[in-house]
């Protein structure tokens, strides 16, 4: 039963192996759950996905696997098997509500009418007093309040709303395929950490403290040591206006996430491509702009250097002098592109448009080229890969 699960699993790139599908058969053989679809999903879950990025994809292959199941007139024997009702009645009514289920006929008769009216009933219902439903009068279904009956689907007397928790899709922002925000970007900048203690000890050391109060015979003394810095130091440089129009706020999610993550960060902003000038506001970006000749002096090589943008402008722009569209430069921007990979040890390119969409922009393709194709694209598994170089 399981297999066509787990190749569904595997079908929807959860990256979940034979040993946790045999680790999911001995956990239902242990019981650890029993005829509850919920506790099964996340009991399927926490044994089939390691990693909270495949969470979606994981909801997205248990409902594929499920679909219809809901559907009892179609299932029945699949979903409630007899020796399941029978052991659940057994193990869980009371001796007042053993007496009102004689009162149809006793057990036996229960089930049978339950299978009967399964096999007449063509659609769902809900309300009335004979079909299977909810909310009514019914002996079968769930929600009502027919006290000498057989509950299908909930779990206590709810009269609630069902939910399928992987019809909800709660973690579809995680999804490694999807375009970012702040929180999923944080999570992808984990991978360029390195960690130092550094600035004012103004953090308490509780290890510290501990080990001196005991030395001094219990008496108070209190240690304090630097903060745990990423001591990783960025230099951001965001291309603007135009065409990246479309792309400012998962910019800003970018901006906002990377200035939480990194205590040496510098940033930068340019238009299509970098020139011989940059600038930091774009209010002022005619009347205060930097050099671009002084951000290559001022900062040491040891910065890790991210370009964000789309990438799509004239190829001229990149070829040739005078190919801004906003000024005349004297030099091409390849030129320029050139001195930064001569500089910096380790420089990627962040594309917000999807990698399919790269071959269809001749522009594209010499970015590609002038940074050494270290061109990712604005998904939670695309920054991962950027940082991941980042941080060799």
């Amino acid at each position: 039963m399981l297999l066509n699960l787990f190749n569904e699993m595997r079908a929807a790139k959860v990256p979940v192996s034979v040993r946790e599908l045999l680790d999911l058969h001995q956990a239902l053989q242990k019981r650890v759950v029993f005829a509850d679809m919920d506790e099964f999903y996340y009991l399927a879950r926490a044994i089939l996905v390691k990693d909270e990025r495949h969470f979606d994809k994981f909801d997205r292959a248990f409902a594929a696997y499920f679909k219809g199941l809901e559907n009892l007139d179609r299932h029945i024997e699949a979903l409630i098997p007899e020796e399941w009702l029978r052991k659940e009645f057994e193990r869980s009514l009371t001796d007042e509500e053993r007496a009102q289920i004689q009162s149809l006929g006793g057990l036996d008769k229960l089930i049978e009418e339950f299978k009967k009216r399964l096999e007449e009933q063509k659609e769902r219902h809900a309300g009335g007093n004979k079909w299977i439903g909810t909310g009514g009068t019914s002996p079968f279904g769930s929600g009502g309040f027919n006290p000498e009956g057989i509950r299908v689907g909930e779990a206590g007397k709810r009269q609630g709303k069902a939910v399928k928790v992987w019809d909800q899709r709660e973690y579809k922002n995680l999804d490694d395929q999807v375009e970012l925000g702040t929180r999923n970007i944080k999570l992808a900048l984990r991978r360029l950490r390195k960690f130092a203690r550094e600035g004012a000890a103004e953090e308490l050391d509780i290890d510290g403290t501990i080990d001196h109060t005991a030395r001094d015979a219990g008496l108070l003394n209190i240690q304090m040591r630097p903060e745990r810095r990423n001591t990783v130091k960025l230099l951001l440089l965001f291309d603007i206006g135009g065409s990246m129009d479309a792309h400012v706020k998962v910019c800003e999610e970018l901006f906002s996430a990377c200035k939480t993550e990194f205590k040496h960060m510098e940033y930068y902003y340019f238009h299509n491509f970098v020139y011989e000038s940059v600038w930091r506001n774009n209010l002022r970006r005619t009347s205060e702009r930097y050099s671009t000749f002084d951000l290559l002096h001022k900062y040491g090589d040891d910065y890790k250097v991210v370009f964000v943008g789309d990438a799509a402008m004239a190829p001229y722009e990149i070829t040739q002098p005078g190919g801004s569209v906003e000024h005349w430069n004297e030099e091409a921007g390849y030129v320029w592109m050139q001195r930064f990979m001569e500089k910096f040890r380790k420089i990627i390119w962040i594309n917000p448009y999807p990698k399919q969409a790269w071959d269809y922009t001749a522009s594209t393709h010499l970015v590609r080229d002038l940074i050494e194709d270290k061109m990712y694209p604005l998904t939670l598994q695309g920054l991962e890969e950027g940082m991941r170089y980042l941080s060799k």
